[in-house]
């Protein structure tokens, strides 16, 4: 198994580490990761050689692609801002690649606080509870400010000011799939919290969200109100979590090769590009 090094929150290309994927290879008889760009020498994990590359650098390894046609699962949270980046990101890549690549996108649900209570949390001291720290809060919403700002996001962290529970805004995802608005709503729940800082949690809102993307307002507040797709959520998130990922945004290709953190443009680009090129040499 190979690791992907993420770069830094506010140098994209520098050397600090924010994200390490460190991922049991008993979790990964399927999924094979992508190493990028890391400050690391090599070393195991759990028997598992795992590679880091000079900064800047890129290699897939260990391949075998099916075909140019890329299935691609952005397993992430509404409330996640390095999700946004990562969605953002994601989109300019595809963008870029153009024809060269046939792109399936598919949202998977992640929640980093499945136990948040409808009242939300300070996000100041959700972060010092969680993380156990709040000098780098305003330097960390900086960086996100000039990564969002790059991709054509706004983050708003005056508005945005608590954490809530975002099980429904899910719920609404898994439904939107069906309708053919997945990405529309989930590019529309990001800008709901992080630009105009609304709740995710809150009915209103989403059923508000979700007509301004041409869903139905009347079938996403029937849903909001039943329990209508909760299973289909929890099961998802289990079998992600049975892989092994607790962290986001994790983007998986094909069902096997992994991307983690919220990369640059330039890494899923390269990564996509060179998935396609090998499944064409294959056929």
């Amino acid at each position: 198994m190979s690791v992907l090094r993420g770069w830094s929150d506010g140098n994209p290309l520098g050397c600090l580490i924010r994200n390490l994927i460190e991922l049991a290879c008993s979790k990964l008889g399927r999924i094979q990761g992508l190493a990028v760009g890391g400050c690391r020498s090599e070393r195991t994990l759990n028997g598992c050689n795992l590679l880091t590359l000079p900064c800047g650098g890129l290699e897939v390894v260990e391949l075998n692609v099916m075909s140019p046609r890329m299935k691609i699962d952005f397993v992430s949270d509404v409330s996640c801002p390095w999700c946004a980046v990562g969605l953002k990101a994601l989109e300019a890549a595809l963008v870029r690649l153009g024809a060269d690549v046939t792109a399936d996108l598919h949202f998977q649900p992640f929640e980093l606080n499945p136990q948040m209570g409808p009242e939300g949390q300070d996000i100041v001291e959700h972060i010092t509870q969680k993380y156990g720290k709040s000098a780098d809060i305003g330097r960390s919403q900086e960086a996100l400010q000039a990564r969002g700002a790059a991709l054509g996001f706004h983050f708003d962290f005056q508005r945005r000011s608590r954490i809530y529970n975002t099980f429904d805004a899910h719920r609404l995802l898994h439904w939107a799939a069906a309708e053919g608005k997945q990405q529309a709503l989930k590019n529309a729940l990001f800008a709901a919290y992080f630009t105009a800082g609304r709740d995710p949690s809150n009915h209103d809102v989403l059923v508000n969200v979700a007509g301004s993307v041409g869903l139905d307002e009347q079938c996403a507040r029937q849903i909001l109100g039943s329990d209508e797709f909760a299973s289909e959520v929890r099961e998802r998130e289990q079998y992600y979590s049975g892989l092994g990922i607790h962290a986001v945004p994790s983007v998986i290709i094909n069902d096997r090769h992994l991307i983690q953190g919220g990369q640059p443009p330039e890494v899923f680009e390269q990564a996509l590009r060179q998935l396609a090129g090998s499944a064409r040499e294959a056929t």
